[in-house]
């Protein structure tokens, strides 16, 4: 079985973005989450209307939840931004927790993040949260299970080391995007998606 791959957009928006997504869409993008905290709910409106509609159920969204019934989109991430679900049906809910204690509490979500279990790239001095006889314990007891996405410094090379741990997918964010941000390379950022698409896919 392979490990659901989880995609999170940079901070701010980028530069032609919509064409980027709609990029990584076409090569077989899963799940795309839309986490752009610092975004006006006018700038986020305007980015999913330059996404193909087709792709609309492949999107989550962290903030400005009233997107979702406005563009149909797949779900609602919760953070500590925006802690309560929204009052609709049919939509998956998520949630980001940062202690396997917590993992144990939460009941009723789509799927949670767990963070962070690797030395995060993205952001400086943000380090793995758990030991590896800690992850590895919580998998034997079927905490860390395929409902629990691993978050935080998730790169190709780890990515076997998740799976190992038992969580059911990885979310990527500084391992897709780290480089682009200075190079602005479409070519070698799908190179990066498809590596990644590969690995997670032999899991």
């Amino acid at each position: 079985m392979s490990m659901q791959l989880i995609t999170i957009t940079a901070e701010r928006i980028l530069n032609k973005e919509a064409a980027i997504l709609n990029l990584l869409f076409d090569e077989g993008l899963p799940l795309l989450h839309l986490r752009k905290p610092c975004s006006s709910a006018s700038e986020i409106k305007e980015l999913l209307e330059a996404i193909h509609p087709s792709y609309y159920q492949r999107i989550v969204v962290h903030d400005h939840f009233e997107m979702i019934a406005l563009f149909g989109l797949k779900g609602a991430h919760l953070n500590r931004r925006n802690p309560d679900a929204p009052n609709l049906s049919g939509i998956t809910v998520s949630r980001s927790c940062h202690a396997i204690q917590t993992i144990r509490d939460l009941e009723g979500y789509d799927y949670l993040f767990l963070s962070p279990v690797f030395d995060s790239i993205s952001k400086q001095g943000y380090n793995h949260a758990f030991t590896p006889q800690e992850l590895r314990k919580a998998g034997s007891n079927g905490i860390i299970n395929n409902k629990i996405i691993a978050l935080g410094g998730i790169h190709a090379a780890n990515i076997p080391l998740a799976a190992g741990y038992g969580f059911g997918g990885v979310a990527v964010l500084g391992a897709l995007w780290g480089e682009y941000l200075t190079d602005g390379k479409r070519d070698t950022l799908l190179k990066r998606f498809q590596t990644l698409t590969e690995i997670t896919g032999k899991q």
